[in-house]
């Protein structure tokens, strides 16, 4: 049997983690009056998706352990916020920096295994180094692409996002599964013909 850790520590983190709830994205959900999605929605449905996904992916992959990754990535979005995608990149190097002082933070509330194990998991998906980081990432951004594409053109359109920056954006998915990339293409190809994606 396992010696318990502290359950004092481990519900200050779990009361901490309903703060993710409050964090608005810059998605937009059609089926809900077009409102901002929160980052735990968006926790939910990325490990719903990898689920249902995992199939096409190129290579085996641990997807308890991908599930784990998505479940906890955005945890740092409570002290750090979310940021565009597609923000100038010293915003987005800024974000990179409060996410990892974050990290430290709310994962330190935890006891120390627990504490090392998360951090673990948030630097791999960071890092996305390992093939199951690889699979994490790729589903993290497909998922807007869904919501976008069902919502002509959502936050591509209102920001004048490029066809050029969601290529880039999702270029990992190549290495990762032939028939998810395939896919991605045909939607931006859509999203472009469509006036949602500039054409640059």
């Amino acid at each position: 049997m396992n010696t318990p850790l502290d359950l004092n520590q481990q519900f200050l983190f779990i009361h901490e983690m309903d703060l993710l709830k409050a964090v608005k994205r810059k998605a937009l959900i059609k089926a809900d009056n077009n409102r901002y999605e929160n980052s735990a929605e968006h926790s939910w449905h990325i490990c719903m998706a990898a689920q249902v996904l995992e199939s096409h992916v190129n290579y085996p992959v641990d997807i308890m352990r991908v599930t784990q990754m998505l479940l906890i990535h955005d945890i740092v979005e409570i002290d750090a916020g979310d940021t565009f995608a597609f923000a100038p990149q010293e915003q987005l190097d800024a974000q990179f920096e409060l996410e990892e002082k974050a990290a430290k933070r709310i994962f330190g509330i935890l006891p120390d295994p627990q504490r090392d194990f998360y951090l673990g998991l948030f630097n791999e998906f960071e890092e996305s180094s390992t093939n199951n980081a690889k699979f994490a990432k790729a589903i993290d951004r497909i998922l807007p692409l869904v919501q976008n594409m069902q919502n002509n053109g959502g936050s591509w359109a209102a920001n004048k996002v490029k066809r050029s920056q969601v290529l880039d954006r999702n270029i990992g998915l190549k290495e990762v599964s032939d028939s998810l990339w395939n896919y991605v293409e045909k939607q931006i190809n859509k999203a472009t013909d469509n006036g949602w994606l500039l054409n640059e």
